[in-house]
């Protein structure tokens, strides 16, 4: 099994890059389905504050690598040469599936901070509560932006605690990194075009 992964802070595009691996035919995993998949065995709302817990509960009690065990156990599951896994979290998660994998490659999904922050406010899931427009109905602005302090606060908390996980280490091992600050569509041409590059790579040994 050749495994392409997937590394950035939250709302760096991500799911987007995802979306398009599944659009092409690719089965995609989510890392952080196996922490929301214990919380709900827990029967804990999957929100940001409670799926941080969980995380961090099982990284406490089976060691940092837990996460990408499991997630490694879900891709062979699904019995294809070539899987995406999306939402690396730390070095020792690499290190674990570049050791365990034929072929491995990581992509880097980069943009700026308050890019990502508008697209989580826009985005509606339940783990970005916290960080929705209704958080602060204040006109404070933050650092001269046009998004509300509570948001970004939530969103700097965040990305801290993904930082305490060992996020930036992780960032560091990408092999390539794919920029999404503009325009939509030509972030979803990118990917595309970066997947086919790998899988042709991949498929042809090279």
């Amino acid at each position: 099994m050749n495994v392409v992964g997937l590394v950035g802070m939250p709302g760096s595009g991500k799911s987007e890059a995802s979306r398009v691996a599944l659009q092409m035919g690719l089965p995609v995993v989510i890392m952080g389905d196996v922490i929301r998949q214990e919380a709900m065995r827990f029967g804990l709302e999957p929100t940001d504050e409670n799926l941080g817990k969980v995380g961090n509960m099982l990284r406490e009690q089976e060691g940092p690598t837990v996460i990408a065990k499991r997630s490694i156990e879900m891709a062979r599951q699904l019995g294809k040469k070539i899987v995406v896994v999306d939402g690396f979290r730390s070095k020792a998660e690499v290190d674990l599936f570049r050791s365990s994998l034929a072929e491995f490659k990581l992509v880097e999904i980069w943009s700026p901070p308050e890019t990502r922050l508008k697209r989580i406010m826009a985005r509606g899931r339940s783990d970005d509560a916290n960080l929705g427009s209704n958080v602060d109905s204040a006109k404070i602005i933050k650092s001269g932006g046009d998004v509300p302090i509570a948001a970004a606060d939530a969103l700097e908390r965040r990305d801290s605690r993904e930082l305490n996980w060992g996020i930036y280490e992780a960032i560091k091992e990408a092999d390539l990194r794919v920029c999404n600050e503009g325009d939509l569509d030509q972030f979803r041409r990118s990917i595309q075009e970066m997947l086919k590059n790998l899988i042709s790579n991949e498929t042809s040994g090279s």
